[in-house]
């Protein structure tokens, strides 16, 4: 998943260069994309620790060390999201309520 959210990353990017956009503004695209494809790629590696400790063995050790990496991967999801929003995710909400409040 992340091998081809970066490919086709670049592809757009290099897209959007060919079509008159400034580097500045494809950089800033084909940053995103590649965050949002390795935020993917987590998800998809978290599902199959789940699925690999609880199909093979779930034992009380193999469950913490589950817990502990979905922690992990949990925290470098949230960061990779902060990182490519801008912002907290809690303030996406007051974003989207301020332009009503100012028209009011």
């Amino acid at each position: 998943m992340i091998v081809l959210g970066i490919l086709g990353s670049s592809i757009a990017a290099l897209w959007q260069i060919l079509h008159g956009r400034s580097g500045s503004d494809a950089f800033t695209l084909y940053r995103s994309n590649v965050g949002r494809a390795i935020l993917l790629g987590l998800e998809f590696l978290v599902a199959a620790d789940i699925i690999n400790t609880v199909a093979i063995e779930p034992t009380i050790q193999s469950l913490l060390i589950l817990g502990g990496i979905v922690l992990i991967r949990t925290f470098l999801s949230f960061s990779l999201e902060v990182e490519i929003e801008g912002r907290w995710p809690w303030e996406r909400h007051k974003d989207e309520v301020e332009p009503s409040r100012r028209s009011a």
